[in-house]
């Protein structure tokens, strides 16, 4: 089976018009997910990684299997008040307000080669802010990746020249 198969289509959710991306089936799948961790491996491969960075929540469940199998640390980036020690956080824009994110301070040291991982990236908001997060404790973005990238939308209007890998791309 592809990886593309594990993905369920949920229409009219969240609200009508939506198309949503569901990876429950993929992540009940024990073949589905190792399919989609070895997808990144291969998508990665190449790539300076000195630690993982994942985006609450999907992101922890991708990026601990990921960090692990590299043999590289994991690094949670979470909403406010989440974490328990000194924290940087970013604020970044909403289609209405704004959203924060934070980090552990000594997460990541200074020159440490990140990888950002998500389920999805659509308006790109939260993954530009924890890159903004890495880069405010001296580490460097040597990729972002990504389940799904939904390309309809406006994410590199956010993340610019960045390197971003997708396993799934929706046009």
């Amino acid at each position: 089976m592809t990886l593309e198969t594990y993905i369920r289509d949920i229409h009219d959710f969240p609200k009508p018009g939506i198309v949503f991306k569901d990876i429950t089936p993929l992540l009940g799948s024990p073949e589905g997910f190792a399919l989609c961790i070895d997808a990144f491996k291969s998508k990665l491969e190449g790539v300076a990684c000195d630690k993982i960075v994942g985006i609450e929540s999907r992101g922890f469940l991708f990026g601990t299997t990921l960090a692990h199998q590299l043999g590289v640390g994991f690094v949670p980036v979470r909403k406010p008040g989440k974490l328990p020690y000194d924290v940087v956080s970013q604020e970044y824009a909403l289609e209405y307000g704004t959203d924060k994110i934070e980090m552990h301070t000594d997460a990541i040291s200074k020159g440490e080669a990140v990888v950002v991982i998500d389920d999805l990236i659509a308006t790109g908001g939260t993954a530009a802010a924890a890159c903004e997060l890495i880069e405010q404790v001296g580490g460097r973005v040597s990729a972002l990746a990504f389940v799904i990238a939904l390309d309809f939308l406006p994410w590199r209007d956010k993340l610019g020249p960045r390197d971003v890998r997708s396993l799934l791309s929706y046009a």
